[in-house]
């Protein structure tokens, strides 16, 4: 099969989808690999490494003309400010496998479908242990996680880890994360490593040994959190009420913390407000919010995507794209999840789509011209949120 691989379009994305030493095992698999000149530039990948691996270097248009399977980081909705541009370029019958936001945006997804791609979603691959491998939003959260720390420890106007100097004693930062999924779970390690006091809040009560064993201390809340995963393992959305006693249990620890990381995302719901205004002023000046969850929304009521703002001395950042800063081991890690979610869909280097796959029938959004999977068909055509 022949496999192509673009050039991101989307604005500040420097991640590309296949890294030079990914190249190497689809070539010995048998498979054409063409690649975009120029994509992995940003990156810390010049055309020369893709040459050397085996990959032949392409326009833009070849790529898209002549590739079977079709590898993008972002394509439909999670590229919904460019995207429109390539949608001409996408042909019937071509294999899409990116990042595309299906829950977000089912529009952008149905104007795939329509051009009879067949799209399948990589955040949509289910929580189970044989789709660890392929799991994007693990292995970009990671990045995120740790990228977060050092943003908030940049912000902050004071020192992370207590030092006994000739000057006195500096105390240590105080940091609090809320949510101890793969993001959060980085966040707490790489402030321990950077000598912060952590502590640390998830709605799952089974997080509390990850954490501890961390070096965290874990913040128990009186709360029924039965309901707080849905299927996939996903996060799921727990009800107004439900946060509204969170707010109340979590605002002590806000207000005694330097820095505050929120990490709480639900899958194609907006995210859920944890930290209010109100809970703002109540801390220090100079404390630093950094809110991961600021692309739907944000958890802290004040966020502004993309933007840092200062709201009673605080400081308030609201990132979209963390993994893109380090797009060298960011696409790294994206190009062996890729590549082990392609080896599945084509075994022995021929395409199977065996909707018995768990992985491949919960990732297959469109097929045939139309939107097939079951959570996107609950759905109004065109909707989304």
């Amino acid at each position: 099969m022949k496999i192509a691989v673009v050039r991101e379009s989307f604005p500040g994305e420097k991640r590309v989808a296949l890294t030079p030493a990914a190249v190497v095992p689809l070539v010995k698999a048998g498979h054409e690999v063409v690649v975009e000149e120029q994509a992995g530039i940003a990156a810390g990948y010049p055309d020369a490494q893709y040459g050397d691996k085996g990959a032949r270097l392409a326009s833009r248009a070849e790529c898209f003309a002549s590739g079977e399977i079709l590898l993008q980081v972002r394509a439909a909705g999670a590229n919904t400010k460019t995207g429109a541009a390539d949608l001409p370029l996408y042909r019937p019958g071509q294999v899409v496998i990116a990042m595309c936001d299906p829950l977000g945006d089912r529009r952008a997804a149905e104007e795939l479908a329509a051009r009879g791609v067949m799209l399948f979603a990589l955040e949509l691959v289910p929580r189970i242990t044989r789709a660890q491998s392929m799991d994007v939003l693990s292995s970009m959260a990671t990045v995120a996680g740790y990228r977060a720390v050092l943003l908030a420890a940049v912000h902050l106007p004071r020192l992370f880890p207590m030092m006994m100097t000739a000057a006195g004693t500096l105390s240590a930062a105080k940091v609090f994360i809320v949510g101890a999924g793969v993001a959060g779970l980085q966040a707490i390690a790489t402030s321990r490593r950077l000598g912060a006091i952590v502590s640390a809040y998830d709605v799952r009560p089974a997080v509390k040994e990850q954490v501890q064993s961390l070096g965290g201390k874990f913040v128990e809340m009186p709360l029924d959190t039965k309901q707080a995963e849905g299927k996939g393992g996903y996060a799921q959305e727990l009800g107004e009420e439900f946060y509204r006693k969170q707010r109340e249990l979590m605002a002590r620890v806000v207000a005694e913390s330097d820095v505050v990381i929120t990490t709480a995302a639900i899958p194609g719901k907006r995210s859920p407000v944890l930290v209010t205004a109100e809970m703002v002023s109540t801390m220090a000046t100079g404390s630093v919010i950094v809110d991961l969850a600021a692309e739907r929304g944000g958890n802290c009521e004040l966020t502004k995507a993309d933007e840092t703002v200062q709201v009673h001395g605080v400081t308030i950042l609201g990132p979209t794209n963390l993994p893109s800063e380090a797009p060298y081991h960011a696409s790294q890690m994206f190009a062996k999840n890729i590549t082990n979610f392609l080896g599945n869909l084509a075994p022995k280097g021929v395409l199977t789509i065996n909707m018995e796959d768990e992985i491949i029938r919960e990732t297959l959004v469109a097929r045939d011209g139309k939107i097939v999977h079951p959570r996107l068909i609950e759905q109004p055509a065109g909707g989304g949120s």
